[in-house]
């Protein structure tokens, strides 16, 4: 039976973490603490693996079912949705990673003598 807005609006902490289940293996997990998050459980190559869809409320009910039927689109495609997620962001760290500031402060770091005075200036013009 699929989740409604309310029940998972209304959904109260209890002693034991404990799912929603809303289908297509979509579940709300509620924790004791009262923090509620979108799972999706799913098996490629043999193994179950878990995906973290995001936090309720920021992420609504629909949104969830948006990013699980995402995710099945990539699993049909053969792709498996946690290393796409990892992959992405790996990306954004080599691009940030890659930008003009932090490649000069690493040349900064690595070339500029200690204690010469006019470093900092030059540092500054870059």
């Amino acid at each position: 039976m699929k989740l409604t807005a309310r029940q998972v609006d209304t959904a109260k902490p209890k002693e034991k973490p404990y799912k929603l289940a809303d289908g297509g293996e979509l579940y709300l997990l509620v924790n004791p603490n009262g923090s509620r998050y979108w799972r999706l459980k799913y098996r490629i190559a043999g193994k179950e693996k878990l995906l973290a869809l995001g936090v309720y409320p920021e992420i609504s009910l629909a949104e969830a079912r948006t990013k699980r039927n995402d995710a099945r689109k990539k699993l049909s495609d053969g792709n498996d949705p946690i290393e796409e997620k990892r992959a992405e962001k790996a990306a954004k760290i080599f691009a940030v990673s890659n930008s003009f500031e932090s490649i000069a402060i690493e040349w900064h770091d690595y070339n500029v003598p200690t204690g010469q005075k006019d470093m900092p200036k030059i540092f500054w013009n870059i």
